[in-house]
């Protein structure tokens, strides 16, 4: 008997491999296999669905997209047997002019788990048969179907794995989603944009440079619209756009997620099933430990003195600078000790206003908005207070008025306090113009705040303005360098005057800030308040100190009126940009929509974040971008330009901002043709032989991609 049991065995597998003959229709090879050679009564046995697809064609997941169909099969089983659902490989996106499907070429394998009943004895045979039936799509699309039959047979045990199919069966089971262990997973919804966050376990880095959604629920997403990720952390954020109208139930997403590569602890398995459910939008995301900082607390306090160093040489910055030197320099061959106290003073007003913009950015930001350095300037009646106030200052310095003359005729401790008074309002006027420009090594540093807890940002913030006060203190502290300044006389009247140049400059910028913001009759409005503020110091000059009633409160009537004929009223739509004019880099606005799909075609992109009130951007723009040896290499290699304008509030760049560790600007980001290599960030402080330095380094498939030669 047993010596015959291999030969019954044998027979009973031809048997069943007669059976399963595949059927063919005109475009698919149809057949179900069986995983082994023999199940154990009262177990499950795997069975599939196995699918051959003409090249060039293709069949539907669970999930179609767009349009199709998913491919289904209908069982006819004996008593007490059971045929689950099926477990769907991951699918592949399959572009069809402007729709995009999810979906199967080539060999799909589609599993069934088949319970099977205790009472069979090793030998006997299970019947199965099925009706699978599939669309298959290329140019056309034809529902096809076929009967389909198998028949196991029992053993004692699970019997071998079938060597006919043993690779396919493990391909199958590889392209299953795995759960998403020990990883945390949350969505966000702010109106069609839903973004999925996944942070993996602490030691675990995340795995993949791409990363794919594809939805359970039909009708749910834009299929054919990018999908973009970006780095959080040590995790991930996917934007991912939703169909109108957006469904009123969605408290959760369900779906796949499918890597370019393996994920962390699952060997040979790139898609991982995700579940999370949906919430308002989400906070701010964390800067990339391999960021430019390394995560480095005193890395960033460094780049942060650096930086709050350097920016005083920045054009924001250096007409109050030149006025508080000035007040050194009258003060240069005097009392040692009043020197230095207006030194430390002037750092003191610095401190306080670093600590209070920080303050207010950490509450704000705390509160969900999204901000960044020099917020401030996205308002445009700051800009236009601003305006005023540098133009008073200039006024004063020509001499049209003369501030606190009482104060400065009353005797000894008052016009230490005014001079106290002076030196900290320098420091404070100093840190509120700063707020613009960003120097070297100061985005970075500014940037790290953004994922760390309030008392690492303050002390970055600390840095930034001991950076910049030191140069004040320094000279109030060695009179040797001070001795080397003239001694005072009537050239010091000149150089006053000449000082209020640089201030009026200043306005004219602010003005052109407060045109790009509100539109021209924003400009318009400013002059005519300045006028009226104008009048009201000549006023001031001239009669304020006559006794006369009138002749005081009327300064401060036209004044007030001024700033309410000066305040802005609307802001401009975000997005515009001019036509560009010969020799310059044709911008597109940018988005995130914009750059992904730029990407997903093989394109290098360059986007420039920036703002009308940065004057870093605009001279990095005039000297660097607007240079006729990068214009040409620009097209030359077909890089696409994309304009991020923040001078008006924009949560999206904010928060494209915090995703490169930064949240200030300029930011200059360079990507690739290869959509799975990682942006390329470019210094603060560009020159035209940076920029085409890093142009020349991008790979040179992405050039043959983006610029392709004809044979």
């Amino acid at each position: 008997m047993f010596r015959r049991l291999p030969t019954i065995l044998a027979a009973q597998f031809l048997c069943a491999v007669a059976l399963a003959a595949p059927v063919k229709t005109p475009h698919v090879e149809a057949e179900l296999i069986a995983e082994r050679t023999a199940f154990e009564p009262g177990r499950t046995a795997t069975v599939a669905l196995r699918l051959k697809i003409a090249d060039h064609w293709h069949t539907y997941w669970k999930n179609p997209g767009d349009s199709g169909l998913p491919t289904r099969i209908k069982w006819t089983l004996p008593e007490s047997v059971g045929a689950g659902e099926i477990q769907w490989p991951h699918p592949g996106k399959l572009p069809l002019g402007p729709l995009m499907n999810y979906g199967y070429s080539g060999e799909v394998l589609h599993l069934v788990e088949i319970a099977t009943p205790a009472t069979l004895r090793p030998g006997d045979t299970l019947p199965l048969k099925a009706r699978a039936e599939w669309l298959v799509c290329k140019d056309v699309c034809i529902p096809e179907s076929a009967e389909l039959e198998l028949v196991l047979t029992a053993g004692a045990d699970n019997g071998q794995p079938d060597p006919r199919w043993a690779d396919a069966f493990r391909q199958a089971r590889e392209a299953l989603p795995a759960p998403l262990a020990n990883w945390s997973a949350e969505a966000g919804l702010n109106g069609r944009d839903l973004t999925i966050r996944l942070q993996p376990p602490a030691g675990t880095r995340a795995p993949a440079s791409s990363l794919t959604f594809f939805p359970e629920r039909e009708n749910l997403v834009e299929a054919a619209a990018p999908q973009l990720l970006t780095r959080d952390g040590e995790g991930y954020r996917l934007a991912v756009k939703l169909m109108e109208p957006v469904p009123q139930d969605l408290g959760a997403i369900t779906g796949v997620l499918v890597a370019d590569r393996d994920w962390p602890g699952l060997a040979s398995r790139k898609a991982v099933q995700v579940s999370a459910k949906v919430g308002g939008a989400l906070p701010p995301a964390k800067a990339n430990a391999d960021a430019e900082l390394g995560g480095s607390l005193l890395l960033a306090l460094v780049f942060a003195l650096v930086g709050g160093a350097i920016l005083n040489l920045m054009p924001c910055v250096f007409p109050v600078l030149g006025i508080k030197v000035m007040g050194f320099i009258e003060h240069a061959h005097g009392e040692r000790r009043l020197r230095r106290m207006q030194g430390l003073l002037f750092a003191a007003g610095v401190l306080v206003s670093f600590w209070v913009l920080a303050g207010v950015m950490l509450a704000l930001r705390a509160g969900g908005a999204q901000l960044g350095w020099g917020f401030q300037r996205q308002s445009p009646a700051f800009v236009a207070c601003l305006a005023a106030l540098f133009f008073v200052l200039a006024l004063n310095l020509l001499g049209v008025f003369e501030m606190g003359l009482r104060v400065q005729s009353l005797a000894g401790n008052v016009s230490v306090r005014n001079m106290r008074f002076d030196a900290f309002s320098s420091g404070v006027l100093a840190c509120l113009v700063a707020t613009p420009c960003t120097a070297p090594f100061m985005g970075a540093a500014v940037g790290f705040t953004l994922a760390q807890p309030a008392w690492a940002s303050v002390l970055v913030f600390t840095a930034l303005a001991i950076g910049m006060a030191l140069p004040v203190v320094l000279l109030s502290y060695f009179p040797h360098a001070l001795a080397l300044l003239p001694r005072p006389g009537k050239w010091m009247e000149t150089f006053k005057q000449a000082m209020a140049f640089p201030l009026l400059a200043t306005v004219i910028w602010l003005a052109w800030v407060l045109g790009a913001q509100a539109g021209n009759d924003a400009v318009l409005a400013l002059f005519a308040g300045l006028l009226l503020i104008g009048i009201a110091a000549w006023i001031y000059g001239r009669w304020a100190h006559s006794g006369s009633l009138w002749r005081q409160a009327a300064p401060a009537l036209l004044a007030v009126a001024g700033l309410a004929v000066a305040w802005p009223t609307h802001l401009v739509a975000p997005g515009a940009i001019a036509a560009p004019r010969a020799g310059e880099l044709p911008w597109q606005p940018w988005s995130r929509e914009k750059v992904a799909e730029l990407r997903a075609k093989g394109a290098p992109v360059f986007v420039d974040f920036t703002a009308a009130w940065c004057i870093t951007c605009q001279v990095n723009k005039r000297l660097a971008l607007n240079d006729a040896a990068v214009v040409k290499r620009f097209a030359e290699l077909g890089v696409t330009p994309l304009k991020a304008d923040w001078t008006n509030m924009d949560p999206k760049i904010t928060e494209a901002l915090a995703e490169f560790g930064r949240n200030a600007v300029p930011v200059y980001v360079l990507y690739s043709a290869d959509k799975n290599a990682a942006p390329k960030l470019l210094p603060e402080v560009l020159t035209s032989s940076i920029v085409l330095d890093e142009l020349n380094r991008l790979p040179k498939a992405s050039v043959a991609v983006a610029n392709p030669v004809t044979r």
